[in-house]
């Protein structure tokens, strides 16, 4: 009995966790490009978009993106603001076809003399992955 009762409550405690992650995950699109085009593509359209890079790997077709306040106020040493960063992953799909997929992450800062505090929060919709998407398919 006390297996199934283990076992009962794993099963609640992993429930929890997917149900505050939320049913979004990434939203992917494949264009019929070669992985190079859609890689130079998708760095200048967020760069035209605002979004700075904070790491980019080629190698594994990873791109973060720095932070950027939606919405709260910022002045330096306290920040309290709702803002989002987006991952996202570049896969080849052999030679012609590639695969990008866009995570963003939404998120409450409150910063008090330069110690951060995040906290995540659920995202409404899946309206800035799929603008960015778009963009990136009439780049190329």
């Amino acid at each position: 009995m006390k297996v199934s009762l283990l076992t009962a409550s794993l099963l609640l405690i992993l429930t929890g966790v997917a149900a505050a992650q939320g049913p979004q995950g990434a939203v992917e699109r494949t264009y019929s490009a070669p992985m190079d085009r859609v890689w130079s593509a998708t760095e200048a359209v967020l760069k035209h978009l605002g979004w700075d890079l904070d790491k980019t790997d080629r190698n594994f077709g990873l791109i973060t993106t720095d932070s950027r306040r939606v919405d709260g106020e910022n002045y330096g040493v306290y920040e309290k603001a709702l803002r989002h960063r987006l991952r996202l992953q570049v896969k080849a799909q052999g030679t012609e076809r590639t695969t990008v997929s866009v995570e963003r992450t939404l998120f409450k800062r409150e910063r008090i003399l330069f110690v951060d505090k995040d906290e995540p929060v659920m995202s409404p919709d899946q309206n800035v992955e799929k603008a960015l998407l778009d963009a990136i398919g009439k780049a190329l």
